[in-house]
């Protein structure tokens, strides 16, 4: 698979909650760190995701915001 987004972050799916249009999935990246992705149950479904398949977070955004208290 080829890519322009330059994040890419491979991990392991921890867990996958279906709503009814939408679905949260948690990619584990390393112990204790952990990515949450909302995409449509639709694509879950297509992707054929699965607690424990690898699977990789890619981010493509023209900005990333950071705050701090």
């Amino acid at each position: 698979m080829k890519l322009s987004a330059r994040n890419v972050l491979k991990g392991t799916v921890k867990s996958i909650t279906h709503g009814v249009v939408d679905s949260e999935v948690v990619i584990e990246l390393s112990p204790g760190v952990e990515i949450v992705s909302i995409i449509t149950k639709s694509s879950a479904e297509s992707l054929g995701l699965k607690v424990g398949d690898a699977a990789s977070a890619i981010i493509k955004a023209p900005n990333v915001i950071i705050g701090v208290e």
